[in-house]
């Protein structure tokens, strides 16, 4: 079990506008293409994201000591007619320094995620991953559910 004083060096937040000079992108380029983002192309698409507020949150842990961030993760919310009228999340974009990975940082950031999707209503939350991270999704609670698709355009 993690003491209060892990728990408090590594907490979980929302991305600030200021994450961007501490390096959020740097650590989005560790999981998949991201090119350099300006920094009035990062104030746009923070101010996009940040208009629908709960319906999509990126979180983040910051390194209190080195002042960078280290771990990242957003959940956005789809709005359906099926169940009800359900909701259900969608995480995406998880990622930990690796540097520092093995802390169990990824864990909190899926703990932060899913708490939220819980908390907007959701009936259930999804997320697609590599073979290779199953294993760590199925430690968060996850289980393995239908096939993955994808379609890119050029």
């Amino acid at each position: 079990m993690e003491n209060s004083e892990e728990q408090q060096k590594y907490r979980v937040r929302k991305l600030e506008i200021s994450d961007k000079g501490k390096g959020f992108i740097e650590l989005l380029q560790q999981l998949s293409v991201c090119d350099s983002v300006s920094d009035k192309e990062f104030e746009d698409r923070f101010r996009d994201l940040d208009v629908l507020g709960d319906d999509h949150v990126i979180g983040v842990i910051e390194d209190e000591a080195s002042g960078k961030i280290i771990a990242t993760g957003s959940v956005f919310i789809e709005k359906k007619f099926l169940r009800n009228c359900g909701k259900v999340g969608h995480i995406e974009d998880v990622v930990v320094d690796s540097s520092i990975r093995g802390k169990h940082l990824g864990k909190r950031i899926i703990k932060f995620l899913t708490e939220h999707a819980r908390s907007m209503g959701c009936y259930k939350v999804i997320l697609d991953c590599s073979v290779e991270n199953k294993a760590f999704y199925e430690k968060c609670g996850f289980q393995q559910k239908s096939v993955q698709m994808a379609m890119y355009f050029p």
